[in-house]
């Protein structure tokens, strides 16, 4: 067995699709169906059952998916001992800028406890660039949000996470049990400048052109609505602060959580950390 296969096999259990395990390796879906089909033939036993539905796990695939998890884990670990020995010691991480998060500490804790050797360095970014200086080469893999230009990057969705309209606490719109885009089309949003990733911009316009205020943190989005009474879009389970409040959003599609790293993979540290994150966040 390969572990370029078992990184396959473990994908299409993940998801459960061809389609999505496809393009979350980002791949055809005949070459992955293929690779599948020929581990079923090396091991003897089939490993999924396949129905228009989409896929789920034999027994056997059940197991190999525990023990394939176990062995990919423990390759990442001689990877990065392999990588320190040899001095890449240090991993630079891209973080959107105020995107607390509680998971962030638990996965801090885990690539910590698994990777004692690695300097990690954690670079925060503003809401201009949400793939927090990936394409400038300037952090080895992020976490951040969707969507933007993938183009030269792989990604993986930790969570997706249902979004909500900042107000002012004292707007009229404040208590309703929801809001559409459309019902805030009169009113002024604020926005990102000019040269920002079109999707990122498209997606935190609530799919609109809009016209107000430009803001490059979450702290100016806050104030722009605090002292001018703009509204905008945001993460539903954020706590707005003081003077604003948030109502959810219908109509929306939810906003992903990304792991996002270079598709070259140039330093091998990279996928130690990626494991980690999906495993830190999947526990969540």
């Amino acid at each position: 067995m390969e572990l370029r296969t078992l990184r396959y096999f473990v994908a299409v259990a993940e998801e459960l699709h061809f389609g999505r395990a496809a393009a979350r390796l980002h791949m055809s879906q005949p070459p992955l169906s293929r690779a599948i089909k020929a581990l079923e033939t090396e091991l003897g036993a089939a490993l999924l059952h396949r129905t228009s539905a989409g896929v789920t796990l034999t027994e056997a695939g059940a197991v190999l998916l525990d023990e394939a998890r176990g062995l990919l884990d423990r390759a990442d670990r001689v990877r990065a001992r392999v990588a320190a020995a040899a001095g890449a010691t240090a991993l630079t991480v891209g973080i959107l800028g105020d995107s607390a998060d509680p998971d962030v500490v638990r996965l801090a804790d885990a690539y910590r406890r698994r990777y004692p050797h690695v300097e990690v360095t954690v670079r925060e970014t503003d809401l201009t660039d949400p793939t927090c200086g990936l394409h400038a080469g300037l952090v080895d893999v992020a976490l951040t949000r969707g969507p933007f230009d993938p183009t030269g990057l792989s990604t993986h969705e930790l969570r997706a996470d249902p979004v909500g309209a900042l107000l002012r606490a004292d707007d009229p719109l404040v208590g309703r049990a929801s809001l559409t885009p459309s019902e805030l089309a009169d009113r002024r949003w604020f926005r990102f400048p000019a040269g920002t990733d079109p999707a990122w911009q498209a997606y935190w316009n609530g799919g609109e052109p809009r016209r107000g205020p430009v803001v490059r943190t979450v702290r100016e989005c806050r104030q722009a609505v605090l002292w001018n009474g703009t509204v905008g879009m945001t993460l539903a389970g954020h706590a707005p602060g003081e003077g604003l409040a948030v109502v959810p959003l219908a109509g929306l599609p939810p906003s992903p959580l990304l792991l996002a790293w270079p598709r070259t993979d140039p330093n091998p540290l990279v996928r130690s950390f990626v494991r980690t994150a999906v495993t830190a966040y999947g526990a969540s």
